[in-house]
C-alpha cells in the first residue's frame, strides 16, 4: 500500500466498508440487529487494543452493551450462513491458479467450566496443555492473500457426553464427537462443494495422514502434509528401495541427497532449510478419480533446520515431474495462517470472546472473519493502485534522464564529476 494516496486510501476503506456492511444486513431479519452488527463490525476495526463489549458499546454510542451481546446470543440469525458469506466474499480477491487450503487450529485461553469446549488440553498458543478452547480454522493462500474461509470449535469428548454442560452452553442436539482430523475433512468437504478454487491442501502434523490423504486423492487435490517422525513409509513397483519411519529414512539418506531453499519470507528474511524429496511410487490418478489421467507421485518430503538440525517431515500427492520447489512452496503457505492468527488476535478481537455459548463463539469469531477478509480485500486492492504523485514523480525522472542524456550527448568531453549526480 505504499504510495497511495491518503485520501484515495481513505476512499477504498469507506467503500468497501459500507459494502460489507450492506451485504451483512440480508443474515438478519430484524434491522436493528443488523445494525448493531454493523456497529460490532466497526468496534472490532477500530484502534483500540482491546475490545470488549463496552467499548465496542462506546464505539457505537450506545450506553451499554447490550445490543452487543444480543448480536452474539439472543439474536436470531445463522453463523453458518456469515461463515459461507465471508468464504464467498473473501474468494473475490485472492482466489489464484496454485492456491493452497490451510488448516490449522488456534487456542484461546479460558478458566472456569462454564464456556464451550473448555478443558485442559494442549495449545500451540501456549506451547503446554492448560485451560482452554481450540478452534480449527481453515484459510485460503494464495499469491495474492490470505483469509479464513472456516472454523469450528473443537469440543473435548468429556463435553459431548455431559448433557448438563451441553444443554448450558446451547451445544446442538445433533453435534456428535468429532476429532480434529474428522473436522479438517467436513472443511475440506465444504469448500469443494462450494467450489472453492484450491490446487493444494496442507495441514500440522494434528491432522494426520491416512483418511485425510485418501479424501484429497478422491477429490483429485494435490497436498502436502505434515507427518509424524514414528509414521511408516516405503516404495514400490519401479522407485528406489525406501522403508522404514520417516525419521530413519531422513537419518539414511546421503549428503548429496539434500538441498538449500527458501520456503518464503519471513519477518527475518527468507526461511531457509535444507530439504530432501523422495518419490515413492508414481500411480495412476484414475485410480482415485475418474476425471483425472496421467500418473501421480507419492512422496515423503523432508526438512531439516540450519540451526539445530531439527527434522519435519511431509506426505506429498501431486502429478508426476512435480519439482521439489513447488512442495517447498506450498509447505511454506502454512505459514501464512500462522500470521493470520496473530493479525487477528492483536488487532481484530479474536480472542476477546465474551460469550460462553456455542453460538456465540461460532458468531464472534465470524464477524472477526469477516473484518481479516475485508482488510485483505483492502490491501490487495490498495496494492493495485498507483499513486497520482509517484506516476508523476515517475515522468520528471524520465524527462530528466531524457533531458541529462541530451546533454551529455552534446558535451563529449563531460568529466567523471559531471556522470556522478546520475541516481544509481
Amino acid at each position: 500500500m505504499t504510495g497511495v494516496p491518503i485520501e484515495q486510501m481513505l476512499e477504498l476503506w469507506c467503500v468497501e466498508l459500507r459494502q460489507v456492511k450492506a451485504d451483512l444486513q440480508s443474515l438478519f431479519a430484524h434491522p436493528g440487529v443488523g445494525a448493531s452488527a454493523a456497529a460490532f463490525l466497526d468496534g472490532l476495526l477500530g484502534p483500540e487494543r482491546r475490545k470488549t463489549g463496552w467499548i465496542r458499546a462506546e464505539t457505537a454510542g450506545d450506553s451499554g452493551p447490550w445490543r452487543q451481546q444480543a448480536v452474539l446470543g439472543r439474536s436470531q440469525w445463522d453463523a453458518d450462513a456469515l461463515r459461507d458469506m465471508v468464504r464467498d466474499y473473501a474468494l473475490e480477491t485472492p482466489a489464484a491458479p496454485g492456491a493452497v487450503l490451510v488448516i490449522d487450529e488456534t487456542g484461546f485461553l479460558r478458566q472456569g467450566q462454564h464456556s464451550c469446549g473448555v478443558g485442559r488440553q494442549y495449545t500451540g498458543s501456549a506451547g503446554k496443555i492448560t485451560s482452554c478452547q481450540v478452534g480449527v480454522f481453515a484459510a485460503y493462500v494464495s499469491d495474492k492473500g490470505c483469509a479464513f474461509i472456516d472454523r469450528q470449535l473443537y469440543l473435548p469428548q468429556d463435553w459431548t457426553n455431559k448433557p448438563e454442560r451441553r444443554t448450558a452452553a446451547h451445544v446442538p442436539d445433533n453435534l456428535h464427537f468429532v476429532t480434529k482430523p474428522q473436522i479438517a475433512a467436513q472443511m475440506i468437504e465444504r469448500a469443494i462443494a462450494a467450489g472453492v478454487p484450491f490446487d493444494w491442501v496442507a495441514t500440522d502434523t494434528v491432522y494426520g495422514i491416512g483418511k485425510v490423504e485418501m479424501q484429497l486423492r478422491r477429490a483429485g487435490k494435490c497436498y502436502v502434509l505434515s507427518a509424524h517422525a514414528t509414521d511408516q513409509f516405503s516404495s514400490w513397483i519401479d522407485k528406489p528401495a525406501v522403508a522404514g519411519t520417516a525419521e530413519k529414512i531422513a537419518q539414511a539418506l546421503a549428503p548429496e541427497a539434500w538441498t538449500r531453499l527458501s520456503a518464503g519470507d519471513g519477518t527475518k528474511g527468507a526461511r531457509l532449510y535444507d530439504w530432501a524429496y523422495l518419490e515413492l511410487a508414481d500411480l495412476e490418478a484414475e485410480e482415485y478419480n475418474e476425471d483425472l489421467t496421467g500418473l501421480w507421485t507419492r512422496g515423503l518430503l523432508i526438512r531439516r533446520s540450519l540451526s539445530d538440525q531439527d527434522l519435519a517431515f511431509f506426505s506429498t500427492w501431486c502429478p508426476a515431474g512435480t519439482p521439489i520447489e513447488i512442495l517447498v512452496r506450498v509447505e511454506g503457505q502454512r505459514w501464512a495462517i500462522e500470521d493470520a492468527f496473530e493479525t487477528a488476535k492483536t488487532e481484530l478481537s479474536l480472542t476477546h470472546n465474551e460469550t460462553r455459548s456455542w453460538q456465540g463463539w461460532h458468531r464472534h469469531v465470524s464477524l472477526v472473519m469477516l473484518a481479516c477478509a475485508m482488510m485483505a480485500v483492502v490491501r490487495e486492492r490498495a496494492n493495485t493502485l498507483t499513486s497520482p504523485q509517484k506516476r508523476n514523480d515517475e515522468a520528471k525522472l524520465q524527462r530528466w534522464y531524457a533531458g541529462l542524456s541530451r546533454k551529455s550527448a552534446a558535451w563529449p568531453h563531460a568529466s567523471s564529476n559531471t556522470r556522478s549526480i546520475l541516481p544509481s
